[in-house]
């Protein structure tokens, strides 16, 4: 089910600039996705080669939620995140499908990111989650970080991918906004 909210707005800091992610954009896109350490702990791991990425890439397409991260300073491509799975039901929506070249690991572009986009969602809905993989340790503690705590494991199935397990994680609005209100 689609929102009844943009998926795709163009979200900025000072450092970097979430776009609309476009057909085009392939190449720039998996430049940066090309590189096997992006995918060591990570579900899917060979997701670097180029056949899989592009059924990737048609997910990602077709989700019409999917963001290419920029690097104002340098214009460069850095990742790719995206909105996805909006649920009308019990207000919430889920971001995922990220990742950034190596280069850009540990110089807070993922906080920024997810910053961005929670500010974004919490003024739509109740609740964000994030399906990590169960052996992706590098994710799972960035998003404890963000204040997101695990509340279930489940099978997921990627877009042209086997099921593979998940933890899933979540942020509520109300946890958010305490969070982000200095004491």
């Amino acid at each position: 089910m689609m929102p009844p909210f943009p998926l795709q707005p163009i979200l900025e800091t000072d450092a970097i600039r979430l776009l609309p992610l476009q057909q085009e954009d392939f190449a720039d896109v998996y430049a940066v996705a090309a590189d096997p350490k992006i995918w060591e702990q990570h579900p899917n791991k060979d997701r670097w080669q180029k056949p899989v990425f592009t059924i990737f890439f048609a997910g990602a397409m077709q989700s019409q939620g999917a963001f290419k991260i920029m690097d104002k300073a340098t214009g460069a491509t850095v990742g790719s995140t995206r909105f996805y799975d909006y649920s009308a039901q019990d207000n919430s929506i889920l971001i995922g499908y990220t990742f950034y070249g190596t280069q850009s690991w540990g110089k807070g572009i993922n906080p920024a990111v997810k910053k961005l986009l929670l500010d974004y969602a919490f003024q739509f809905v109740d609740t964000v989650r994030f399906h990590i993989g169960a052996d992706n340790v590098r994710s799972q503690i960035a998003i404890e970080r963000l204040g997101a705590t695990k509340v279930d494991e489940q099978e997921v199935t990627y877009y042209g991918e086997q099921p593979k397990l998940n933890f899933v994680f979540e942020v509520t609005k109300q946890a958010w906004v305490t969070r982000a209100t200095p004491a």
